[in-house]
């Protein structure tokens, strides 16, 4: 029933800019964020949101990335700007909802963020 899909991953030049988007279906999540793993690193996260309208961005992201929610649409957004090749992973959306006391999270497939030097 919960779906979330990513959309907007491709390539572009350091420097550049991109915005990834991510669709949620099936239900009404707390928090939403984005996390990302590049190559032969563990899966981190990058920036969360919650319905409330809290943000947090990852220090190595912060002044770069900006995290916006939609609540009626139900859709994140990540608006990338400055892009750094260290920034090249793939980038997953996370939703989470608790049941029955217990935080459930939902995991997107991933878009694919590559950043040229």
């Amino acid at each position: 029933q919960v779906q979330l899909v990513e959309s907007g991953g491709g390539l572009v030049q350091a420097g550049g800019s991109l915005r990834l988007s991510c669709a949620a279906s099936g239900a009404i999540f707390s928090t939403m964020g984005w996390y990302r793993q590049a190559p032969g690193k563990e899966r981190e996260l990058v920036a969360t949101h919650t319905i409330g309208g809290s943000l947090k961005h990852a220090d190595s992201v912060k002044g770069r990335f900006t995290i916006s929610r939609d609540n009626a649409k139900n859709i994140i957004y990540l608006q990338m700007n400055s892009l750094k090749p260290e920034d090249t992973a793939v980038y997953y959306c996370n939703a989470r909802r608790p049941i029955m006391g217990i935080d459930m999270d939902y995991w997107g497939k991933g878009t694919l963020v590559t950043v040229s030097s």
